[in-house]
């Protein structure tokens, strides 16, 4: 069964997590993985390119020159293709770039990157990512104590949105907060650093790994808080 450590905000070793086999401990599955990134960075294009044809741009009605006589080539219109300020000829039209792909192939692939992160060493646990005021002279000092501060792209995943851990990484070019709801291949591979509160791996071993709704796996989450906090009280 894989694991991790699970870190503090001062980077100290607090104690080893023990991680779900298979959302974490998966064999990557590369060609799922090049299907779902292409799709999700299709699925970002507009479609909304257009170019004018012939009989839609403006002019040309009357014909240039008479059609013999003049030494030069027959023309019946000035836009045409070859003409300066002519239609062009199968140029692009605005149409749906959409790729689907099956819920399952998408989870798959999300599984295989983050199996891949914990392999690799590249992804860190902390206990909790809170800090009192928007500062990002604070951010930089949390991240300054994991491996991941030596200049590497950080991606932090968050279990609930925190006004203060966002507005005091928005001014960090290389780190990156986002909520687990949102949780992608394209971003998960394009940062070389995870970063995640324990709470947030809890929610993606039971989205990901016990088949949840994200509804359902934040309940389940703050029911176990509450729980945990009863107990302790």
């Amino acid at each position: 069964m894989p694991s991790t450590t699970v870190y503090n905000q001062a980077g100290e070793a607090v104690e080893q997590l023990e991680l779900s086999e298979q959302v974490f401990g998966v064999t990557p599955n590369m060609a799922v993985l090049h299907q779902v990134v292409t799709a999700q960075l299709v699925n970002r294009r507009q479609g909304n390119a257009s170019t004018k044809t012939r009989a839609e741009v403006r002019g040309g009605n009357k014909k240039p020159y008479r059609q013999k006589g003049t030494g030069r080539a027959r023309q019946g219109s000035t836009r045409s293709p070859q003409f300066r300020h002519g239609g062009v000829v199968f140029g692009p039209r605005p149409h749906i770039y959409h790729h689907d792909v099956p819920k399952k192939m998408r989870r798959l692939a999300i599984r295989s990157v983050l199996s891949d992160k914990v392999a690799n060493e590249n992804l860190m646990v902390i206990n909790e990512l809170v800090l009192d005021t928007p500062r990002t002279k604070d951010m930089l000092t949390i991240l300054s104590k994991f491996p991941a501060s030596d200049g590497k792209k950080v991606l932090m995943i968050l279990p609930q949105r925190d006004e203060n851990v966002l507005l005091s990484t928005r001014n960090i070019s290389n780190a990156k907060v986002q909520h687990v709801s949102s949780i992608n291949v394209v971003e998960l591979l394009k940062h070389d650093y995870v970063v995640m509160p324990v709470k947030t791996v809890r929610w993606i071993e039971l989205v990901f790994g016990e088949g949840l709704s994200a509804e359902e796996a934040s309940a389940k989450i703050a029911e176990d808080a509450s729980t945990t906090a009863g107990s302790e009280a």
